[in-house]
């Protein structure tokens, strides 16, 4: 009986199990079919091996150029201790980080982690509510709120997060949301999780909005969204047109400033200093992982009782544990050295200037203005791929962009300029994109 009911078993679970391989294989089939097409599309992703820490001058794995030394302008360190002296194989221009003020590889950021690494450990292993909170993330809060000259802050794991979790925790079917049409995805995720009424304007169109806000007038609350630096185009919102409008039918403004926070202003506080519009904007969000330090991390800033509200009811905040120290560490750190001198924001405007300026009298179309975000559009994402190729064989870290990341059409070469750039770095990479440009047929 007992061999008989084994037995039974084994032939009832055969065709399960054969039926399930045949899921798996169907699902591969699926999956290939799908990768071809990506790959058939010349929009394929692939993934560089960095070998090096993050900087101006790079590790690449299997390509090797001359030595070269990292220089962090108008910081307030002795010559010794703010130079990172790189090996001989360690040559590779990288024009496309958002470390925007070089500060990943900053010496004084680097020791900062590792302090807050000794002193607080790894990380406290759940979240903030239930382990508790570190001193140094409440330190951080206080510090960015200043920074911003806001109420209060709470940080998240990433930006994306601190966007996933803000519409859903505020926003109720009450209220209305409007969004820039060429949002950063983390936005438009999470307006997609709030139950508030949607519209979306059409880029920087400032009577579309008011058109939108007109019709979104029967709602209680009504919220505008946009990124302060639009990262694809290096584009920047108007937001002097857009407080206007708020302030005009009664709504609330929210600014995205991962591309902004750190760099645009004259002392590095985003658009809406650039803008002159601090008093005006209600919410900021902005990331740790790119002008501040370089690592991870992301917070949202603005009024005290919704930075409560936050802490209650944001799902990725009470579901994702801490940042590890050694993050909030080294942001820290940025965050103060950014404070102390706006040299080093200051003299990204000259090198941005100089590298949009020579590309266009070279003949390429820079998307923007004025901004460190430099795309070379070029249109065909197979172009843009080989292209980006090439330059690495040039000694140029440059990647292409096309669909999904953007429209069908708009494939473009993004260059990102960073603070520790050296005039000389900048005019090799033109020199460079004029090279490759004429070989593939992108220049006369």
């Amino acid at each position: 009986m007992w061999a008989g009911g084994v037995w039974r078993a084994a032939l009832s679970g055969a065709p399960r199990g054969r039926r399930a391989q045949s899921a798996l294989a169907q699902l591969r089939d699926i999956l290939e079919a799908e990768l071809e097409g990506i790959r058939g599309a010349g929009t394929w992703k692939s993934e560089r091996v960095i070998t090096s820490r993050q900087g101006p001058l790079i590790h690449v794995d299997g390509v090797s150029r001359g030595p070269g030394t990292i220089i962090f302008p108008g910081l307030p360190l002795p010559c010794l201790s703010c130079c990172v002296h790189l090996s001989p194989t360690s040559g590779i221009l990288n024009f496309c980080a958002n470390n925007y003020l070089g500060l990943s590889s900053h010496p004084e950021v680097i020791q900062a982690g590792l302090q807050a690494l000794e002193e607080f450990g790894a990380g406290l292993s759940s979240v903030r509510f239930i382990c508790g909170t570190q001193s140094i993330h409440k330190n951080l809060e206080a510090k960015l709120a200043c920074f911003h000259q806001r109420e209060d802050a709470i940080l998240y794991a990433s930006c994306f997060d601190a966007n996933a979790g803000l519409f859903e925790a505020l926003l109720t079917p009450e209220d209305a949301v409007l969004s820039d049409e060429l949002n950063h995805a983390s936005i438009i995720d999470g307006i997609r999780l709030c139950k508030a009424h949607k519209y979306r304007y059409r880029h920087l169109d400032m009577a579309d909005l008011e058109a939108k806000l007109q019709e979104a007038q029967k709602h209680r609350l009504r919220l505008v969204a946009t990124d302060g630096a639009f990262s694809m185009d290096g584009d920047v919102a108007p937001l002097q047109e857009i407080c206007h409008l708020a302030s005009q039918y009664g709504a609330l403004v929210f600014v995205d400033e991962c591309h902004a926070t750190g760099f645009l202003g004259p002392t590095g506080r985003g658009t809406d200093e650039l803008l002159g519009v601090m008093d005006q904007v209600t919410i900021i969000n902005s990331t740790l992982g790119k002008a501040l330090g370089g690592a991870a991390g992301g917070y949202t800033t603005g009024p005290g009782p919704l930075v409560s509200l936050l802490r209650q009811r944001s799902r990725p905040y009470l579901f994702s544990n801490s940042l590890p120290p050694a993050v909030v560490g080294c942001a820290s750190k940025a965050l103060d050295l950014l404070m102390e001198s706006n040299a080093i924001v200051q003299s990204m405007v000259a090198k941005t200037q100089r590298f949009r300026s020579k590309m266009e009298a070279a003949g390429f179309t820079i998307s923007g203005a004025s901004h460190p975000i430099c795309p070379v559009m070029l249109g065909d994402a197979r172009l843009a791929s080989c292209m980006a190729d090439d330059m690495l064989k040039r000694g140029i870290f440059v990647i292409g962009f096309s669909y999904p990341v953007v429209p069908k059409g708009k494939a473009r070469i993004r260059v990102q300029i960073s603070s520790v750039h050296s005039e000389e770095d900048i005019d090799r990479c033109v020199e460079a994109f004029v090279e490759v440009g004429r070989l593939h047929g992108a220049l006369p």
